[in-house]
């Protein structure tokens, strides 16, 4: 039987990287199309995952990596960088997403699974959300990745590449670092709620999304559709921030700040003031969503067409991310 034949997009992030860690361990062949090098890539090699050099904005490169591909898992994308224009969010987003997908339908790809993002829905005013909840983006990320997720259900709907949409809920655990922040505050007696902390924030432990990715990649039902993929619970910001501290062994905070809009306003500023500089703002909008905004989702389509099961309750995916930044000296 033929070795099936995988490429990777944005392999040398969190999630990418451990897609293609799996991948190689299940016997298939795997291409990582990586702009530059990371401290990922050495890792990668030494998994004998071959490394393509390219970008996902360049079409001669991105035409050469897809070349005798079987399957393509599309994860590359700009985010969380509020020092960055936004139309780096576009070609990446779009323009990039756009560039593989031509590229897939040429060399005939058997499965493209597009990673998205919850975040296409925005604000859940009516919670859980599942895949038919209407779009409603409110950030740049959000924006292109939505108008990114579009494009790829144009092209497996309308054109008929064989292809999923992945919409995962926040990602976490050992080796990322999007939580850190907020570990570390709550470790050193520093954190403050913003707001009642009432509002849910979804995760999706690393190990389960990867998961989600290979079933979307390998069921027959798949093509087509789209796919919330997250844990099990929705916990409040206040249920989170409690997980957290028991699993760091200290005090829940209990510090607050009653209102989010004047802290959200300051978020504005410090991206009016930065962004034209390429400066990294201290504060964005971004980030002040967290305690503003409901993040909750229902999983049921996943479960019950893709046999999806999350095998990480959140109290331990939290006490094992705890105890992985320990082991790096970040706590």
């Amino acid at each position: 039987m033929t070795q099936l034949r995988i490429l990777v997009t944005g392999g040398t992030g969190f999630a990418g990287s451990n897609l293609a860690n799996r991948l190689i361990k299940r016997g298939y062949e795997v291409r990582v199309l990586t702009r530059k090098a990371t401290d990922k890539t050495d890792y990668l090699k030494n998994l004998g995952i071959e490394l393509y050099s390219g970008d996902i904005c360049d079409k001669k490169s991105v035409n050469e990596a897809v070349k005798n591909v079987d399957v393509v898992y599309h994860l590359a994308a700009a985010w969380q960088e509020a020092a960055i224009p936004d139309k780096a969010y576009w070609d990446v987003n779009v323009g990039g997403t756009k560039n593989i997908l031509d590229a897939s339908v040429k060399e005939n790809v058997e499965r493209f699974v597009h990673c998205s993002t919850v975040g296409v829905h925005g604000h859940i005013s009516n919670p859980p959300a599942n895949e038919s909840y209407p779009y409603n983006p409110g950030d740049i990320y959000q924006k292109t990745k939505c108008e990114g997720e579009k494009l790829a259900l144009k092209y497996f709907r309308e054109i008929g590449l064989p292809g999923v949409v992945v919409r995962p809920s926040g990602i976490y655990g050992p080796g990322d670092t999007r939580l850190l922040r907020l570990f570390k505050s709550i470790y050193h007696r520093k954190f403050v709620m913003i707001g009642k902390g009432d509002v849910c924030y979804h995760l999706t432990y690393i190990d389960d999304l990867i998961d989600g990715f290979e079933l979307c990649g390998e069921k027959k039902e798949a093509p087509g559709e789209i796919y919330i993929i997250a844990g099990n619970v929705s916990p409040s910001l206040n249920q989170l921030v409690s997980v957290i501290a028991r699993a760091l062994d200290v005090p829940i905070p209990t510090k607050r700040f009653p209102f989010v809009w004047p802290v959200w306003l300051a978020g504005w500023v410090c991206e009016a003031v930065c962004k034209p500089w390429g400066i990294e703002p201290p504060l964005f909008r971004r980030r002040v969503d967290l305690f503003r905004k409901n993040r909750a989702f229902d999983i049921s389509k996943a479960k019950r067409e893709l046999g999806f099961e999350p095998k990480f309750d959140l109290e331990t995916g939290i006490k094992t991310t705890a105890d992985w930044y320990k082991k790096q000296g970040w706590l």
